[in-house]
């Protein structure tokens, strides 16, 4: 069984840095789209970076030029570099990603379990 594994998140305070990163328990065939993506207590989940197989990039409009997606295809892990963080980016951020477990199989979205960021003084 396939598992997204989340880490770095925590405490920061407001203008701090923190680096998530998301790795697979076992090896893949192929991965293409990665992503991450943020739920905050009482609010639905939402979009906030991808990065496709050909390392193109997009980002929510509220992280770019502070959050910078990156991944290493040999790893098969994707990283989330988040700078000038702000308390409205205070929420549990997920990782996601597309992946083909063996050739002959489909490919399938996977979730990570999730890593809390909490930015506050």
């Amino acid at each position: 069984q396939l598992q997204l594994v989340e880490t770095g998140g925590g405490l920061v305070q407001p203008g701090g840095s923190l680096r998530l990163s998301c790795a697979a328990s076992r090896s893949i065939f192929a991965i293409y789209d990665m992503g991450w993506y943020r739920q905050a207590p009482g609010k639905q989940r939402e979009f906030v970076a991808l990065i496709t197989g050909g390392n193109n990039t997009n980002y929510r409009d509220s992280v770019k030029g502070r959050f910078t997606i990156s991944r290493d295809n040999a790893k098969n892990t994707v990283s989330l570099e988040m700078n000038s963080l702000k308390p409205e980016d205070t929420a549990v951020y997920y990782c996601n990603a597309n992946l083909k477990l063996g050739p002959a199989s489909y490919s399938h979205y996977y979730w990570g379990q999730g890593t809390q960021v909490t930015v506050s003084s």
